[in-house]
């Protein structure tokens, strides 16, 4: 599986959305999260999202601003990211698990969780 993500510039208080297409095999088959990293600082977990798109869970930094969603027709997951700060300016990844089910929020947290994952896209947030 090959995980392709778009980013882009926008202003605080503006809107983005990523998207993260899977190639190779079906998304269908895969829980999907995003994860960021920032300059100077640890690659951190923003969102995860089931197979089913039933079940989502989010960091608390973003809880409220971000939305995941998926489109497994399109083999496709978005991030609708509102309310950008200049503190979520960093590279977001996707990241794809083998499985349907997330079992719980600490378990996608970690980025062992995962078995593919995105080249990463600049988020840049200007103040």
């Amino acid at each position: 599986v090959q995980l392709q993500a778009s980013g882009g510039l926008v202003q605080a208080g503006g809107s983005l959305r990523l998207s993260c297409l899977a190639s190779g095999r079906p998304s269908s088959d895969h829980v999907t999260g995003w994860f960021r990293q920032a300059p100077g600082k640890e690659r951190e977990f923003v969102a995860v999202i089931s197979w089913s798109g039933s079940t989502t869970y989010y960091a608390d930094s973003v809880k409220g601003r971000f939305t995941i969603s998926r489109d497994n027709a399109k083999n496709t997951v978005y991030l609708q990211m509102n309310s950008l700060k200049p503190e979520d300016t960093a590279v977001y990844y996707c990241a794809a698990h083998r499985g349907r089910v997330v079992t719980s929020k600490m378990i996608a947290s970690s980025q062992n969780y995962y078995d593919y994952w995105g080249q990463g896209t600049l988020v840049t947030v200007s103040s």
